[in-house]
Formats: C-alpha cells, structure tokens, sequence
C-alpha cells in the first residue's frame, strides 16, 4: 500500500516514475519551483488541513496547477498542495538564515522598510555583498544572520535548543511555529542531514536503535511524537501539553505521556 504524504499521484496527474503503479488521468516529469513566501502551508488538498510547511526558498517540483492550487513534492519526499501564489521561479539558494529569525530590507538599512519576516532555516541568494548586509533575491539581509549553504551546523541539538519556547503549531516547521517532527526536521536540514517530515517516518529512517544511557542528539519516540535529548536525562520537545518547545525530565516526560494516554516510548534512535 502507498503512503498517500510520499507518492506524488492524485487520480488526475501522476510522477512519470509511477506509470504502471498508480492511475492517473496522465503522468508527468513535473517541473522545478521554489517557495517564495515566508512560510508556505503545504496541505493535504487545496483549502485542506495543513499536513507540514515549507520556508523561503525550498526546492518543490510541480506536478499540477489546480483551482489557485499547485500539486507538488517537497526536497524531502513529503507530497501535497500549496497556493500557487507561493510559489517563485527555480533560482538556487546560496546561504541559510542561521539565526531565529532575520528581516529582509528594502535598503542597505535597519531603517528603511522590511519586507519579510524570515524563519530559521530559510533560503536565499546572495548577490552582493555590502558591509554590515548581503543583498539578497529578497532584499537587504544582516550579513551576521546568514550562513553559507555548504557550511551546515555540526551539533542538532544545538538548533534544536535555539527552537526551545517556540510556540507549537500542529504540522508547523517554523521558529513561529513547529510541531515535534518540525523540531526534529529543522535541526537536522541545518546539519545538512536528510530527515522526514513526520515523527513515524523519521523513526523507520533515522539512526539506529541503541540500548543503555541517553546522549546528547539521541531521539526518542512515542506513537505519533519524538523529542530530542540535550543530555543523559532532560528532553527537549514541541508539544501540546505545554504548546510550547520545552525541557522536561525524560523520566517525567516518559510517565506523563502514558498517563496521559498516548502510550509508552515505542523507539529510541542514535543519530
């Protein structure tokens, strides 16, 4: 059976590659976009439930154009829709933005109007340098708030910590937003290491399962959550119990969540 969130087919268009394995009214070879938005929903059907999102300059390709809607397929493997409105041409990011969170200016100026609020994570490309600023394919950029591409962070749960009081948001990947997948799929993409979109598809792809003591960068999961260890005993996760990325105890948080109904730890993973 196919994973609907990885198989980029609707019953009316279908990945070339899939010919002969799914129906589709016609298969195609798709074509490459980039998110030009701050944050993009990438949904499970146009005006449907958020599945995951995508940040400024993420690679996506197009399978479709439906009613305002664009059928595609994240860097990532994860499928759905996002407006089209979000969606920019194929310019190859050079840098990440490596602080929580940066503004684009209209001039080489803190002064001067910002035009967009952007998240940990997000993409853009250099195209001169200034003093204090990079002019970017958004605007004027803090040259201290980038980071090139090709030079990835070493240590996830570092990033991870950056995220800790982030608000949570149910399938959010963003420092306004994120969810515990997003936490896990955020600190990872900046050590430039490949990593699912959702907490059950991490578990079958991520690490190996290890026995004894915690260590720093460890993941452990439950049915439906994961949560990253900074040490041998303290967690940190996005979660709704507390709508917010949080320390906890691993021993508290292991007893919590059963009790609270959603089951024992069901993985535990070394990176």
């Amino acid at each position: 059976m196919t994973d609907r969130r990885l198989t980029p087919a609707n019953g009316r268009v279908a990945a070339m590659h899939l010919a002969g394995s799914v129906d589709a009214d016609r298969f195609v070879e798709g074509w490459p976009r980039r998110i030009c938005a701050e944050v993009a929903d990438l949904c499970r059907a146009p005006d449907g439930p958020r599945d995951r999102q995508l940040l400024m300059g993420a690679s996506v390709r197009v399978f479709e154009e439906y009613k305002g809607w664009a059928f595609v397929q994240a860097a990532d493997g994860y499928v759905g829709y996002v407006r089209l409105d979000d969606l920019g041409d194929d310019v190859a990011p050079t840098h990440f933005v490596a602080t929580i969170a940066t503004h684009a200016y209209a001039q080489e100026d803190f002064k001067s109007p910002d035009l967009y609020a952007l998240p940990f994570g997000s993409r853009v490309t250099v195209v001169d340098e200034r003093r204090r600023f990079f002019e970017t394919n958004v605007g004027f950029v803090p040259k201290k708030h980038l980071r090139e591409l090709d030079r990835p962070f070493g240590d996830p749960a570092t990033i991870a910590q950056m995220h800790f009081g982030v608000p949570y948001l149910w399938g959010g990947n963003s420092s306004r937003g994120i969810d515990c997948s997003g936490l896990v799929t955020a600190a990872l993409a900046a050590c430039g290491m490949a990593c699912p979109g959702d907490s059950d598809l991490q578990m079958a792809a991520l690490g190996a399962e290890f026995d004894g003591d915690y260590q720093r960068g460890d993941l452990v999961f439950w049915k439906g959550h994961v949560g990253m260890m900074v040490d041998a005993e303290t967690l940190l996760h996005a979660n709704a119990h507390h709508m917010a990325t949080v320390y906890e105890p691993i021993a508290a948080a292991i007893l919590r969540i059963e009790a609270q109904g959603d089951g024992p730890v069901v993985g535990r993973k070394r990176l």
